[in-house]
């Protein structure tokens, strides 16, 4: 059990950003150096915001185009690629722990990487030499969410990192060219920081009554949902989950996390 223990891969939840995000004086080298500290993966399982559809869908297993879920952005944002190896053999493991009575696992092989999910990795992989699966996210409850998540955890043994990437605040109308931040998103952002610091799990999956105005700095919630994938799969390490990147980024909350 020791020998399991050391070799688990950690969990994360960390707030990808726009693609103009691979401009930012910053949070580029953020990423890459959280990267850079960790051990390198087997494969990553992704769960983006910018993918929600029931039940649970295994996005490609084979290297294909990406999805530019974008619009009105500068040409040389869709001329990104990021040619990572599709991650069959994992797709199989997630078949194997979510697949039960009345539980199917659907598959949707043309469905390629959305910006969710290679916005960071081609920051903290840039060399694309990690297999990659993206999963759906079935529900924005966050209970069956975290549930999901605890079935996923057993992954981590085999080196797959897994991945909740969303935005820790997300109302497109709080964005700002000159980076103040709005009280809403602060005040989220503060509330936030001391339930993960206090591993307060009742308080994050009652957020939309707990935190502060939670309707104003997610209006809709796909971007906060990741978090409680995160939290399931890595629910042993609560008790040491550490922040890694904080901040904001054009006035949204860039908070991302670590566990074990």
């Amino acid at each position: 059990m020791a020998v399991e223990q050391a070799n688990r891969m950690p969990v994360l939840y960390l707030s990808h950003g726009a693609p103009p995000l691979a401009d930012d004086p910053l949070w580029p080298g953020q990423l890459a150096a959280w990267s850079a500290g960790l051990p390198k993966p087997t494969a990553v399982l992704m769960i983006s915001a910018h993918w929600e559809d029931a039940p649970v869908a295994l996005g490609a297993t084979e290297t294909i185009p990406l999805v530019y879920d974008f619009w009105g952005f500068p040409q040389h944002y869709y001329n990104v690629r990021y040619p990572a190896p599709g991650a069959p053999e994992l797709a199989g493991k997630v078949r194997k722990l979510l697949r039960g009575p009345g539980i199917p696992v659907q598959d949707a092989p043309d469905r390629g990487l959305d910006h969710g999910a290679y916005v960071p990795l081609v920051e903290m992989y840039p060399d694309a030499d990690v297999p990659v699966l993206q999963m759906s996210l079935p529900t924005l409850d966050p209970r069956a969410l975290m549930a999901l998540g605890r079935k996923l955890a057993p992954l981590r043994d085999d080196g797959v990192l897994i991945i909740g990437s969303g935005f820790f605040t997300h109302n497109l109308r709080a964005l700002s060219d000159d980076g103040s931040v709005h009280p809403v998103m602060a005040d989220f952002d503060a509330w936030g920081r001391e339930a993960l610091a206090t591993a307060d799990v009742d308080a994050l999956l009652d957020f939309a009554h707990k935190a502060p105005a939670a309707q104003l700095a997610h209006p809709r919630t796909e971007h906060f949902a990741p978090l409680f994938v995160a939290l399931g799969a890595g629910e042993t390490d609560l008790a040491t989950q550490r922040p890694v990147i904080d901040g904001f980024w054009r006035g949204l909350a860039k908070r991302s996390i670590q566990l074990g």
